[in-house]
């Protein structure tokens, strides 16, 4: 059994609704401008509150309303618009899966912090556009809900001998089935035709030297992993070079991020999470 083998076929779970299909094409269609991309998500009254209340939010904390598609895609881009859409749709599907396995709430909430996290560290980075980062730190560990749904004994083997303490999660899925998460998730995200750029992020979080594509996106998608595991954990930085020292060395050259710059996003990676909770998560999960 390979990765892609899990995503074959009909995969209830993890279909995405036509409205981001559509939107999908619509953006990486040259004919289709900005202005037809609005009235498209115009039609879609839920949709369009919905986006709204997320582009007022503190997760982008602009000084003016806005009040219609058209000035949220003059802000944040059609592209944003998109993986906000994305986000939104993700998050609805999986989000309501019943298991004793996983704590569903306490996934969302890690992939959500992460995404906050990798978004501000791309800033720092100076990246051109920061969305396609929140995307792939929201989306890391989708193949964890891929692997529990279509092979539960083995997901309940992996998370046993992680929980163990001897090895890490994706270290105890390549034991066991020969391949982890990150991949299955890459794969999952490559049938959905997502860009390569979040593909590969999210394909290889764990191993940033491997990213061909997007070795940045990787190596945020993996610092902003590691943060968010040490204050899930409650360590804060006992040393000084804490962090730093927990990831991988090619991530930091990559990115250039130091202790400094982790130290200086962590209060706005705190209110933004906040907000990200209480806009992206339902009150039921």
């Amino acid at each position: 059994m390979e990765a892609v083998d899990l995503i074959k076929g009909s995969v209830k779970l993890a279909t995405l609704p036509e409205v981001f299909i559509k939107i999908n094409e619509m953006v990486d269609d040259p004919s289709s401008s900005a202005s037809d991309i609005g009235r498209f998500i115009s039609q879609d009254p839920a949709l369009t509150a919905r986006l709204l209340k997320i582009a007022n939010s503190p997760l982008y904390g602009f000084p003016s309303k806005i009040d219609t598609v058209s000035r949220a895609i003059t802000i944040i881009g059609t592209r944003g618009l998109r993986d906000l859409i994305l986000a939104t749709s993700v998050i609805n599907n999986f989000s309501h899966m019943p298991s004793e396995q996983l704590d569903i709430h306490a996934f969302w909430s890690h992939s959500l912090y992460c995404g906050v996290l990798a978004r501000l560290l791309a800033a720092k980075c100076n990246a051109l556009h920061t969305e396609p980062f929140f995307v792939s730190g929201l989306l890391h560990d989708i193949g964890q809900l891929i692997i529990l749904n279509k092979l539960p004994e083995m997901s309940r083997e992996t998370q046993l001998r992680a929980n163990d303490g001897a090895v890490p999660l994706h270290e105890a899925e390549q034991e066991v089935m020969g391949f982890d998460h990150a991949k299955v998730g890459g794969e999952l995200l490559r049938d959905w035709r997502l860009p390569e750029t979040i593909i590969d992020a999210t394909e290889f979080h764990h191993e940033p030297s491997k990213a061909e594509l997007s070795p940045l996106g990787a190596s945020i998608v993996h610092i902003a992993d590691v943060i968010a595991v040490n204050v899930e954990m409650d360590e804060n930085s006992k040393e000084e070079d804490y962090i730093v020292a927990k990831a991988d060395p090619v991530a930091i050259a990559v990115t250039g991020v130091t202790e400094l710059i982790i130290e200086d996003i962590k209060e706005e990676a705190a209110v933004q999470f906040s907000a990200a909770i209480e806009l992206f998560l339902p009150k039921a999960v």
